[in-house]
């Protein structure tokens, strides 16, 4: 049958499953809009404030369904203003599809009103992206978009659509989508048999989880490798939830803000296994010092990350879960509970800890981790909360937390907690802000009040730039230059205003009942809780420093 190209995007939209979208209309974009407009039954259209909340919202979506999160916007402004949701989907992994619209094609490269060459700015930091200027080659683009965010390492395509296009009319066939198989091709033998000598050789083996873990979904084959292999397991920002953090071999989070006793027993072990991790900066500090007693073996799904930041003795290539299928069989059952043993005394002597009895970041997460009883989505933004969030919550589940790892993206959590709200009705879901984050994003607030969804935006509210204070405090004589939000903006009232909830917290006495209110409200609420603007995410490694360097307050 012969559809125009925009009857096409959405029947493409259909073929492949989606069921919601986020974005913000624009002249060049009218057309699909329409049409969207017409099968509002099918596909569940969630208008954002701002365009940048559309790629945070497909984001979370994403991460909290497994599913590829689909985002629209308009062209020039409007397509520019999505680049800083793809770049954190691409620097974390994310499957998203996001579509844009653009002049006319005889209208390309003339300074058009509101045309950029976006797929030439997003080049850098997507899988792979399309300018369509022929209908008859739009549906199988972006049957293509789909396949390629998905497939292997996951991660961001953009189509763009000039408005001729999505007018013209071609002929349509259905099809079904294209199944998405786990890489497995360059899982060698020999690989697996080096990795299983490595294994069966050390005495004091350590595991590293990343986000790899995650999003391959093999926890139920790490748990499974971890029980045979008998070892400790610490885990990067993206790895939480692989493997459950109650697990008393759990050590904690690596790296710049991960616990002593991980960064000691990364430094202490004698194999390091690292399992879908890219040993980014944060988690390794002084590459040079990395590890430096242990052989490494690193299973990832990319090629490119083999290598790359560490030099390692044995690597296997391909999905997380596919490996740990193949590798569990061959592994026989060890015994290190010396080891074990070593690492638990670590743990006693260095723990996690905080002044208990005053508001406090940490206290916060502690509570809304009993009131949740741990099976909340918790989503972050940037800063010091997100430290915080990931050392006292414990995430027993992948897909639990949403936060932007690679790129540090303020301003995420709020688009992506709407988006993971959509994808996971049935969850809690709460988004873990700092007052500068807030900042920046507090508009998508009034995205959640329209339509009602009902999630919980907790502030930790210290009225600084909280990480960056901290660096200024520690490493720059408390020059605090430009860091100080002492301004008279009130959260609450901006909630309200907004349409939400708004809640203030100055006291632990206030929290629990707070949270437990807005749990019950089934409405968006925001929880403003005034913490001190001194308090600090320790253990720290000061940049460059290798990981056992790592202090805090009582070393200072």
């Amino acid at each position: 049958m012969k559809l125009t190209g925009s009857q096409i995007v959405i029947e493409c939209l259909k073929e492949q499953g989606v069921d919601t979208v986020f974005g913000y209309p624009g002249g060049a974009i009218l057309n699909i809009y329409d049409e969207l407009y017409k099968h509002g039954k099918e596909i569940t259209h969630i208008l954002t404030s701002h365009e940048q909340g559309a790629s945070h919202a497909a984001d979370g979506y994403a991460r909290a369904t497994g599913k590829v999160g689909v985002c629209l916007a308009t062209s020039g402004p409007g397509a520019t203003n999505l680049v800083t949701g793809i770049a954190t989907a691409y620097m974390d992994s994310v499957p998203i599809v996001a579509i844009t619209a653009n002049v006319g094609v005889p209208l390309l490269g003339k300074d058009s009103f509101q045309e950029i060459d976006i797929a030439g700015v997003t080049m850098p930091i997507t899988k792979h992206n399309y300018i369509v200027k022929d209908v008859a080659k739009l549906a199988d683009t972006i049957r293509d978009a789909f396949r390629i965010a998905a497939e292997g390492r996951p991660g961001p395509v953009l189509i763009d659509i000039p408005k001729d296009v999505t007018a013209a009319v071609t002929e349509y066939e259905k099809q079904e989508p294209e199944k998405i198989e786990r890489k497995t091709d360059y899982i060698r033998e020999a690989d697996l048999e080096s990795a299983v000598e490595l294994i069966n050789h050390s005495k004091r083996p350590f595991v590293l989880v990343g986000g790899g873990a995650v999003i391959s979904d093999a926890a139920k084959e790490l748990k499974e490798f971890v029980d045979k292999v008998h070892a400790p397991v610490g885990d990067s920002l993206m790895g939480k939830g692989a493997f459950d953090g109650r697990d008393e071999r759990y050590t904690g989070m690596t790296g710049m803000h991960g616990t002593k006793c991980s960064n000691l027993g990364i430094t202490k072990c004698d194999l390091l296994i690292a399992i879908g991790i890219r040993f980014s900066d944060r988690v390794v500090g002084n590459a040079s010092r990395f590890a430096k007693n242990a052989k490494i073996l690193h299973i990832d799904i990319d090629p490119a990350e083999i290598n790359k930041n560490i030099m390692v003795d044995c690597s296997i290539q391909g999905d997380v879960r596919e490996v740990l299928r193949r590798l569990n069989p061959r592994i026989e059952d060890h015994n290190h509970d010396e080891w074990l043993q070593e690492i638990h005394e670590i743990k006693e002597k260095h723990p996690l800890k905080y002044e208990h009895g005053k508001l406090t970041g940490p206290a916060v997460v502690e509570e809304i981790y009993k009131v949740t009883e741990g099976d909340a989505i918790i989503v972050t933004d940037v800063g010091q909360h997100q430290m915080w969030a990931a050392q006292y919550y414990k995430y027993k589940k992948p897909h639990t937390l949403l936060t932007s790892g690679g790129l540090g993206t303020m301003g995420y959590g709020l688009g992506a907690a709407i988006g993971a709200k959509m994808g996971r009705p049935e969850k809690t879901v709460i988004n873990i802000a700092g007052d500068g984050c807030f900042r920046m994003n507090m508009n998508e607030l009034a995205t959640a009040a329209r339509y009602n969804i009902p999630i919980i935006e907790v502030v930790i509210n210290n009225h600084v730039l909280g990480m960056v204070r901290q660096w200024q405090t520690l490493f720059y004589d408390e020059r605090y230059s430009a860091t100080v939000l002492n301004d008279s903006v009130d959260f609450v009232k901006v909630a309200e205003a907004l349409g939400a909830v708004g809640i203030c917290v100055r006291s632990m006495e206030e929290l629990t009942p707070a949270l437990e209110k807005a749990i019950a409200l089934g409405r968006p609420v925001l929880i403003d809780c005034q913490i001190d603007q001194d308090d600090k995410v320790f253990p720290m490694v000061p940049a460059g420093a290798p990981i056992e360097e790592a202090f805090d307050q009582d070393d200072m």
